[in-house]
């Protein structure tokens, strides 16, 4: 990921158009946001638009305005324009955008796409122009894996007011081993996950539920206790053991919340000061 960044804090002191192709999840729009805040632009506006489920007309539309509403493109002179999932991007579009360069004041013009095959995102959207970004599924870049873990551990800690210690060695050695179908994206949310059902101390590769290669495998039975058991300790460690308050959290009856307690054997009492 370096190497990424390093390519795009150089193409930020252009005007080009810039093309950021990877899979779902990979990180584009962190790229794409990089790019303006270490660009010139940085102090005008980042307008930020999907394209993903807009048909040609409602395309036009939104990017170009009509006689009753402005465009984005007019809103984010002087800035940037990144237009997101920019795969179905309709030609007519990509030739007007292609038309409208030329004035400095203009917003720049930031794409992200999948660019997956040769006649996928990468050669449809080579019709802006401009140079052109590749990001790598985060399985093929094992060694941005812990890095990244750590930022998101600090991140979520931080908001949920919690000292973590970081990762538990086992922990460690499956985010190395996991595929990651969802990249960055999934990583963060299995962090965010498994902070709330550990609270304080180690994240363990139980908390981050991933898979692993173990000869004991629990039944689906033993499986949604063990679960319910990380919940309701780490909904009690947030609330000092207050179960109303819990109950809340959880979004269910006090009554059901207080039998799903009896029912993995948590102590409430363990978690009040």
């Amino acid at each position: 990921m370096q190497a990424v960044v390093d390519q795009a804090s150089a193409m930020a002191r252009s005007n080009d158009p810039v093309l950021i192709l990877g899979p779902s999840g990979s990180g584009r729009r962190h790229v794409a946001r990089a790019l303006h805040q270490w660009s010139p632009r940085a102090g005008g506006p980042l307008i930020e638009i999907q394209i993903a489920g807009l048909n040609e007309p409602l395309q036009l539309r939104e990017i170009f305005g009509d006689s009753t509403s402005q465009g984005a493109l007019a809103r984010a002179e002087g800035g940037t324009l990144l237009l997101e999932s920019a795969d179905t991007i309709s030609p007519t579009v990509l030739t007007r955008l292609r038309e409208s360069e030329g004035s400095a004041n203009r917003a720049r013009i930031l794409a992200t796409g999948l660019g997956e095959t040769t006649d996928g995102a990468g050669s449809h959207l080579a019709g802006l122009g401009g140079q052109r970004i590749q990001l790598a599924p985060l399985a093929e870049r094992v060694e941005d894996i812990l890095p990244l873990a750590a930022h998101f551990l600090a991140e979520f800690a931080a908001l949920e007011s919690l000292d973590s210690v970081g990762f538990s060695a086992d922990a460690r050695r499956w985010l190395l081993e996991e595929p990651w179908s969802g990249n960055v994206r999934e990583l963060r949310e299995r962090i965010r996950q498994a902070i709330r059902l550990a609270g304080q101390g180690a994240i363990s590769a139980e908390a981050l539920m991933l898979s692993t290669e173990g000869d004991e495998i629990p039944s689906f039975k033993e499986a949604k206790r063990a679960f319910e058991t990380r919940y309701v300790e780490g909904l009690l460690r947030r609330c000092e053991g207050n179960i109303s308050r819990a109950a809340r959290m959880a979004k269910k009856d006090r009554k059901d919340f207080y039998d799903v307690i009896r029912r993995t054997g948590v102590d409430p009492g363990r978690f009040r000061g």
